[in-house]
C-alpha cells in the first residue's frame, strides 16, 4: 500500500511500498521502500527526532531517479514503529542505544535479502545522523559510504550538564516521561534564534509550507521521554569521543553537510568540527559542506533540488568507487 507523504509541486509524494520488517529486538519496523529503474546502489535514510520516514517520501523519489533504491523506517519510539517497550517518545527500557542500532542492522539484513549484490549508503539526518555515525563506527564493513547530516556530536559542558540535568529528572519524574527541561534548552531554544518566526518550528525551515506540515503532523513535533533524551546524548558523546573510531575505515567514503542558520549545529560549526577530528584521525575520503542561509532540515528547505543533486552526485562516485554494476 502507498504511504501517505508531504505534497510538492501539487503532487502526493509516496514511497513505492510500505511493509513491516520483525526486527530481532522484538520491534516490528515500519519499513518505506522505493524502487529505481537500472539501480546502481541503496541508500538507507534515517530520521531525525520526533518525526518520521514518510516524509522522506520526496528525497526517495528523486534518488530513485538517480540510481538508488531507497529504504527508511521509522525507529523505535516513532511514526508506526511498534515495539512492547517502545510506545511513541520512548526507545527502550533498557540498553536504548543497541537496540536503535540492531533496528538498524536488521534493515541492512532485509537490504542485502533483496539486493545483495549492490553498495549501500547509510543517510543520516539529525538524530539520525547520530545514529548513523554510530552504527559506521560499528559496521563500516557492511556500508559503501556514510552521509552524517545536521548531526552535532559536540559535546562538552553543554552536554555533560545536559546530562546531570536528565539523570536529576529521571531520579525525580522516572525515564519514561516526557522530559520537562531538555525541550526548552533544544526545540524551544531553537526556535527562539529565528528573527521573525511566527512558529515553534521555524529553526527547521525557510519554507513556510514545509514548516506547517510539520506543525500539522501528529507524528511530528512531540516531546521525547527523559530516557530517550537520555539515548540521544548517549550517541552524541560516543561519536564525540576518538577512541570509538578505531574500527572504522579510514577509506570510507563520508558525507557531511550543515546548515549556515541552523542553530541545533551552531551554525553548522558543530559540523566542521567534525570534520577537523575525522581528518585528524586520516579518514581519508571525506566531504562536507555547511549551505549558506540553510536552516536544520536541509531536505526540507528552499535550496534543496541543490542540496538533493549535490548528495545524489556524491552517492554516484561512492557507487563508481565500488565498481558496482545494476540488479
Amino acid at each position: 500500500m502507498a504511504s501517505i507523504c508531504p505534497q510538492t509541486g501539487g503532487q502526493a509524494m509516496a514511497f513505492d511500498t510500505q511493509t513491516e520488517l520483525i526486527s530481532p529486538t522484538g520491534a516490528t519496523l515500519r519499513l518505506y521502500i522505493s524502487h529505481a529503474e537500472d539501480a546502481r546502489g541503496v541508500m538507507h535514510v534515517n530520521h531525525g527526532l520526533a518525526e518520521h520516514a514518510a516524509r522522506y517520501a520526496r528525497f526517495a523519489d528523486f534518488l530513485a531517479g538517480r540510481g538508488f533504491h531507497v529504504y527508511a523506517h521509522d525507529h523505535r519510539g516513532h511514526g508506526h514503529t511498534r515495539a512492547p517497550d517502545a510506545p511513541l517518545g520512548r526507545f527502550g527500557r533498557e540498553r536504548q542505544v543497541d537496540l536503535v542500532l540492531a533496528d538498524v542492522l536488521a534493515v541492512h539484513e532485509r537490504i542485502a535479502a533483496d539486493h545483495g549484490g549492490l553498495p549501500v549508503i547509510l543517510f543520516g539526518h539529525s538524530m539520525g545522523g547520530l545514529i548513523a555515525l554510530n552504527f559506521a563506527l560499528r559496521h563500516s564493513d557492511r556500508i559503501a559510504g556514510a552521509a552524517i547530516w545536521n548531526a552535532n556530536f559536540t559535546a562538552g559542558l553543554p552536554g555533560l550538564a545536559a546530562k546531570a540535568l536528565l539523570a536529576w529528572e529521571r531520579f525525580r519524574l522516572g525515564s519514561d516521561v516526557p522530559s520537562r527541561l531538555l525541550p526548552r534548552l533544544t526545540f524551544q531554544a531553537w526556535g527562539r534564534q529565528i528573527p521573525g518566526a511566527t512558529t515553534d518550528f521555524d529553526w527547521l525551515s525557510r519554507d513556510k509550507k514545509e514548516v506547517a506540515r510539520y506543525v500539522a503532523d501528529p507524528l511530528c513535533g512531540w516531546d521525547a521521554s527523559v530516557g530517550m533524551w537520555q539515548a540521544v546524548f548517549d550517541l552524541i558523546f560516543a561519536g564525540a569521543d576518538d577512541r570509538n573510531f578505531a574500527a572504522m575505515r579510514r577509506d570510507l567514503p563520508v558525507n557531511l553537510a550543515g546548515g549556515e542558520k541552523d542553530p541545533a549545529t551552531a551554525g553548522g560549526k558543530s559540523v566542521t568540527a567534525l570534520e577537523r577530528r575525522m581528518r585528524a584521525m586520516g579518514f581519508s575520503n571525506l566531504v562536507s559542506k555547511v549551505y549558506a542561509e540553510t536552516r536544520h532540515e536541509s531536505l526540507n528547505e528552499l535550496n534543496r533540488n541543490l542540496i538533493m543533486d549535490e548528495l545524489a552526485t556524491w552517492a554516484e562516485s561512492v557507487v563508481d568507487l565500488n565498481g558496482a554494476g545494476s540488479l
